[in-house]
């Protein structure tokens, strides 16, 4: 069977031949800076972490095209190639030099989309006729004069595919890597070509495309028009989706624009995905969705594909609940990702905030596992992404990097070296970096000569005020301690060739990495692998890792971990990297290295796909769909063949309907009252029914049925069958403990929420909010409150629970589970009523609830292990569920099966 990795870009994409085209390895010139330069306050003027030489003047910030380094040639080579890098921090080596670079995009079609659109157009009439007057068509028009001619170009030229120099590099390299290691099945790829495609539309050269990516490369393209993709990406992914997900919240994350714009490109471009993959999905196949650009294709596919396998992994880091609750679509984005079966993070916290966001946004059930939804259980785990080190090192054998090595050791000599790569945004922590490099040089003057920073800086797409700060400190730092022979800062803002980074890597003395937030940084692993010492002797860098990349998490303390926003903490680090004593730089560096062995990118292809595996035959079995309807003519055999019987069955909505007690009580349910007498009139009988009610209010309704036992407020109270007292399961003692804790937080929200009341049971809590004034903006809350419960009480293992119309407080150690546990252990130790002593032979529990599952799971492993001969589990509701069949007749059903079973006595 297939899998189809859907990710953004393919790993291929098209390159056509121009008959006017300049030769492919010929580097664009470089657009001379005619214009006038933007005008900045001087030097001395602006805010700085130090003034070391005030009386000194250094020159302004030079502008894009002065600032990097202009061909130096330790630096870039003749083919004039480009680093290749992906979101997750890897970088990527140019597969071949066939492949176009980024300077090469005139082999490509031009985009019909301009950027950015105007607000509200799609709805606002007045702003559509203001940008036609403008010349602005919407965000997709083309000009007619020079699109024809385009259009006619690329129609008719020759073309080839080529590697793409764009996309999610960890997951190709983790492919490549599982299929290298034994990985037998087979994938299929579904993305963009990364190029505007409209010139392709109707014409033969996009179905000759479509054919032989499909036949010879295994790989589905995703067309879509250029305005999708524009939006999409350029808009809503890098505007909205990148800076939430990396903790930075849009100036106006609610504006109509991106509300009625960029939200409709997203769902485009994803429907697109969801439809090629549909389109070509059979049986059996998996769907492996990839990264935050594909958030809404699980359940774009679910809708389609109910049966289909889906899982979808988020390179990126998940933020906290407070952070992703900012966006206008929050509710749309997760209930798009629940479409999956398995949702993969980087490590646990991610997790941990994804389930913590679906409970207070969405009102689910989440748990350690997953998200509960009404109809499947979703799983969630963390897996993290590595690199692939055995391919890392035939690269690092190539005889370009062996000479960039002795060229760059041969410049450098007796200098420490720092390295850094980056791409030039706000998440990556540039500034901060260079500005902790300034505070180690001003608290270190002898280091000040002896020690360089060679920072890579990669640039983006958007142009900020942080290109002119990064610089302004670059050229601060080097005018106040540069001299003839020696710069303190290397500052490159151009991308390199993998040679010459693997070279720096080798031969660097530490690696820092100030990112503010970062899924995953591969860069530090492949950091590790290169200073294994064999092309430089006794070479164990030092690794200066943000704790805020979810790399810090799997290092186990081994790097040197630093919070960007400290400076000092930063350039402390930076001294201790240097100075730090070779044995000690081994031993670090050998704990790093055995973890990047374990976490390669092989490990984790199979390891995710594995799990998703193993999770959807197991939830297939619990789906509702698919566990059988009771039989009661084999459940008729089973009883009278069974001779010791226990029976565990639910109260509200199984033996009664859903009511309150003061109104059950007075109609004295004589059906069910009845149905348990018959029952419980056989010796051979043992029956239990379990609530969540208190004790004196089991006591009342079940006052005529003698030999009846009770399990009171979910398992924390049990009476046994004959005995007319309680037994108290729970400890009180830590029940006070944990309540005093909870009645203060939801006291805060009583008074808050006019009308909503605390019912204080014996072992729980109950926060009733169906008679608040405002009971619209209580049922939003319910969520927060519970969510607050959870997050501060976790330690007092206490767990809230939101309901219909109320938040329910209980104990985590005594459930309906624990106390049949206790019931089952007695029944065997000591017999019950006139049964002998010994395990049961029939063991039968009905519920309808979530609180029941685990007493269903609890009976069928009896059975598994053979404790029990035979164990029947029914459930009554349309969720999934552990149970070994259902009733779909509700309380009517469960009386007509009891009462058949009573009269076989």
């Amino acid at each position: 069977m297939t899998v189809f990795l859907a990710t953004l870009f393919l790993p291929k994409t098209v390159y056509f031949k121009l008959p006017d085209a300049p030769p492919a390895k010929e580097r664009p010139p470089r657009r001379s800076n005619s214009k006038k330069k933007l005008e900045r306050p001087p030097l001395t003027l602006r805010t700085s972490l130090f003034a070391p030489h005030p009386t000194n003047s250094p020159p302004l910030t030079p502008t894009d095209s002065e600032g990097a380094v202009e061909d130096d040639d330790l630096f870039v080579n003749g083919d004039g190639l480009r680093a290749n890098v992906s979101d997750d921090g890897e970088y990527r080596a140019p597969a071949d030099k066939e492949s176009p670079t980024w300077g090469s995009r005139a082999f490509q079609p031009k985009s019909r989309a301009n950027s950015p659109p105007p607000s509200s157009i799609l709805e606002d009439a007045k702003t559509l006729e203001k940008a036609k007057q403008l010349g602005r068509q919407g965000v997709s028009q083309p000009r007619a004069t020079r699109s024809d001619s385009h259009d006619r170009v690329f129609a008719n030229a020759n073309w080839r595919i080529v590697n793409a120099d764009q996309g999610n590099s960890g997951l190709r390299n983790a492919a490549e890597a599982a299929a290298r290691d034994g990985y037998t099945g087979e994938y299929t790829w579904v993305g963009t070509l990364g190029m505007p495609t409209d010139a392709l539309q109707g014409t033969q050269q996009k179905q000759d495309i479509d054919d032989r990516l499909a036949t010879e490369f295994n790989m589905y393209p995703v067309f879509c028009s250029d305005k999708d993709f524009d939006g999409h990406y350029l808009h809503f992914c890098k505007q909205i989706l990148w800076p939430v997900f990396h903790y930075q919240i849009p100036d106006n994350p609610k504006s109509k624009a991106y509300e009625d714009h960029s939200w409709k490109f997203y769902v485009n471009l994803n429907q697109a995905f969801a439809d090629r993959i549909i389109k070509n999905w059979k049986r059996g196949d998996t769907i492996w969705v990839h990264d935050y650009h594909l958030l809404l294709v699980p359940g774009m596919v679910r809708k389609k594909l109910p049966d289909a396998k889906i899982g979808l992994f988020l390179h990126v880091a998940f933020p906290s609940s407070e952070v992703f609750r900012c966006l206008a679509v929050r509710d749309e984005i997760l209930e798009g990702m629940l479409g999956a079966n398995l949702i993969g993070f980087q490590i646990p916290e991610y997790s941990r905030h994804f389930l913590q966001t679906c409970s207070r946004l969405l009102a689910v059930e989440a748990n350690s596992e997953g998200v509960q939804l009404e109809d499947r259980f979703v799983n969630v785990m963390s897996h993290a992404i590595g690199i692939d080190p055995t391919n890392l090192d035939l690269y690092r054998q190539d005889a370009e990097v062996m000479k960039w090595i002795d060229i760059m050791r041969d410049r450098y000599k007796d200098k420490k070296i720092i390295v850094a790569r980056d791409k030039l945004d706000h998440v990556r922590g540039v500034r901060q970096k260079l500005l902790s490099y300034e505070l180690f040089l001003n608290k270190n003057p002898s280091w000040r000569d002896k020690v360089v920073l060679i920072q890579v800086a990669l640039s983006t797409s958007e142009k900020s005020d942080l290109d002119a700060a990064v610089g302004d400190i670059v050229t601060r730092v080097n005018s106040s301690w540069a001299n003839l022979a020696y710069s303190p800062v290397v500052y490159l803002k151009q991308d390199i060739p993998y040679p010459q980074y693997l070279a720096l890597l080798t031969i660097a003395d530490a690696l820092m990495i100030t990112s503010q937030r970062e899924g995953m940084n591969l860069t530090s692993h492949e950091f590790v692998v290169c200073q294994d010492g064999s092309h430089c002797e006794s070479k164990h860098g030092s690794l200066i890792l943000s704790e805020f990349t979810g790399t810090a998490s799997l290092f186990g303390g081994k790097e040197l971990s630093i919070n960007p926003w400290s400076y000092r903490q930063c350039a402390e680090a930076i001294e201790k990297a240097i100075t730090m004593p070779d044995d000690e730089k081994a031993s670090r560096w050998s704990s790093l290295r055995e973890v990047v062995g374990h976490h390669t990118g092989s490990h984790w292809f199979t390891g995710f796909l594995s799990q998703l595996d193993r999770i959807y035959d197991e939830q297939h079995r619990h789906d509702q769909t698919s566990v059988p309807r009771l039989n009661l003519s084999t459940l008729g055999q089973q009883y009278s063949n069974s001779q010791r019987r226990l029976f565990l069955l639910d109260l509200e909505g199984t033996l009664i309907p859903f009511g309150p007690m003061n109104a059950l009580i007075p109609m004295n349910p004589q059906r069910t009252l009845g149905v348990l007498n018959d029952l419980v009139y056989d010796s051979r009988n043992t029956v239990f029914v379990m609530s969540a009610r208190r004790p004196d209010e089991l006591d009342r309704l079940f006052r005529l049925v003698p030999n009846l036992g009770l399990i009171a407020e979910n398992g924390c109270f049990v009476k046994h069958v004959g005995r007319s007292s309680w037994t108290e399961i729970a400890d009180r003692q830590k029940v006070s403990v944990w309540k005093e804790s909870v009645k203060s937080i939801l006291q805060y929200y009583l008074e808050r929420t006019p009308g909503s009341e605390i019912e204080d049971r014996n072992c729980s809590l109950i926060f009733h909010y169906k008679n608040a004034e405002d009971y619209a903006m209580a049922e939003r809350q319910a969520s927060d409150w519970t969510s607050h419960i959870n997050e501060s009480c976790d330690k007092q293992r206490v767990h809230a629970t939101q309901l219909d119309d109320s938040v329910v407080v209980e104990p985590i150690d005594w459930t309906k589970e624990t106390a049949a546990g206790q019931i089952y252990e007695e029944m065997v130790k000591y017999g019950s009523g006139a049964s002998s002593n010994g395990a049961p032979d029939f063991l039968m529990v009905i519920g309808d609830g979530r609180e029941d599952e685990k007493v269903f799971k609890w009976a069928n492993q009896l059975n598994t292990e053979g404790k029990v001969k035979q164990a029947v589990t029914v459930s009554l509701g349309s969720r999934n569920t552990e149970a070994s069949a259902t009733l779909t007749q509700g309380v009517s059903g469960v009386l007509v099966t009891l009462q058949k079973l009573a009269g076989l006595s």
